[in-house]
Parts: C-alpha cells; sequence; structure tokens
C-alpha cells in the first residue's frame, strides 16, 4: 500500500508553533553539527525565529563561508552568462553561413545556366566575365599539363635512346668476338678428315693368297 504525501500547513496555535520551532531548530543545528564532522564539509547555517531572533551555525568561519558562497555563485553567473553569449554568437554565425551557402547556390545555379530570369543586365555581363576568365585559367592549365606531359615524354625519349645505343654497343661487341673466336679456329671437317692416303689398288684372288706376289692392276 503506497501512503500519500503529507500535507504540510503552517501551524495556527503559537504556543504550538513556537515548540515546534524549538524543536525543529535544535534538530537541524545538531544534523549540520553531525553532517560538518562525519563528511568533513563545510557548513554555515543561518535560523531567523518568526520573531526575528537569529540563530547560526558554521563549522569554521561564517564570513569566510559567505564569502566563498558568494564567489561560487558569481562564478556560476559568469558561466551561465558566457554560456548565453557563446551561443548567441554561435547562433548568429549559423544564420550568417546558411546565407552564404544560399548566396553560393545561387551564383552555382547561375553559372550552370539557370534562373537567369531575374538577373539585370549587369550580373549578366559580370556572370559573362566570370565564365570568361574561368575558361582561360582552364586553358591556361591544359597548356601546362600539355606542356608537362611533352618534357616527360622527351624524357623517355632520351631514356630509350640511351638504353637502345647501349643495346647496339653490346651486340657489335658480341658479333666483333664471335668473328674473332671463328676466325681463329679451323673448321672442324677439315681437322677431322683422314690424312692416309686410299688405296685403289685392286687385288685378284682369295684372301689367303694376298699376301703373295700376284701382277696388279691398277684401276
Amino acid at each position: 500500500m503506497v501512503r500519500g504525501k503529507t500535507q504540510m500547513n503552517r501551524i495556527e496555535n503559537a504556543t504550538s508553533r513556537q515548540v515546534t520551532f524549538s524543536k525543529r531548530r535544535n534538530g537541524l543545528l545538531k544534523k549540520a553539527f553531525e553532517l560538518s564532522v562525519l563528511c568533513d564539509a563545510e557548513i554555515a547555517l543561518i535560523i531567523f525565529s518568526p520573531r526575528g531572533k537569529l540563530y547560526e551555525f558554521a563549522s569554521s568561519s561564517m564570513q569566510a563561508t559567505i564569502e566563498r558562497y558568494r564567489n561560487h555563485n558569481r562564478d556560476a553567473q559568469t558561466c551561465t552568462r558566457f554560456c548565453e553569449q557563446n551561443m548567441q554568437h554561435l547562433k548568429q554565425e549559423t544564420e550568417t553561413m546558411m546565407k552564404k551557402i544560399e548566396q553560393l547556390e545561387i551564383s552555382k545555379r547561375k553559372l550552370l545556366g539557370e534562373d537567369f530570369g531575374s538577373c539585370s543586365i549587369k550580373e549578366l555581363e559580370d556572370i559573362e566575365q566570370q565564365l570568361e576568365r574561368s575558361v582561360k585559367n582552364i586553358r591556361e592549365r591544359k597548356i601546362q599539363v600539355f606542356k608537362e606531359q611533352v618534357e616527360q615524354l622527351k624524357e623517355k625519349g632520351k631514356a630509350l635512346a640511351a638504353e637502345n645505343a647501349r643495346l647496339a654497343e653490346k651486340h657489335d661487341t658480341l658479333e666483333k668476338q664471335a668473328r674473332n673466336k671463328n676466325h681463329g679456329e679451323k673448321p672442324a671437317s677439315l681437322e677431322n678428315s683422314p690424312t692416309s692416303e686410299v688405296e685403289t689398288a685392286l687385288f685378284i684372288g682369295l684372301p689367303e693368297t694376298r699376301g703373295i706376289a700376284l701382277p696388279q692392276y691398277v684401276v
């Protein structure tokens, strides 16, 4: 079962109100003292009775605590004021940037040949001059890129020519070495051919009688 909140009202009876004030005041002062001791907190408590009598408690110095509170409150107000000013500045800057973006979008459409209906002669002349300057810059950049590419091709051509000359020189050297080697060696067909004479004599008779001297007929 959930209990509802108890509604507190002012005590109408003056005697009961004074008794309750005394009890609650003493309890509050006691709790403030205990909190300062247990938690090492800096506490300053000020109470004025209905008749204007002052009751106070301070864990260190009432004046020092009040001054600290004032400084803290002043810093908080300064921070809040600074944040508000910063937010206002950011809001204005955002609105300015939005207007610039809108103007750039309008200029972009005009440069693309759109939304010319509201342009005056002066605006059309300005757009024409801007386009002419843009075309001039593009052509200059194009010529520069062509020149750079031509220079690169020339460098590549020089490198290829040097490589071709080196390969031709190497080929001539190898060909000369091959000719010198072939000139110093005899043909293999002459070196391997037999130097003994070929017998052309014809022997008649059985093989066993070849050792016997017989008339020979030379063919």
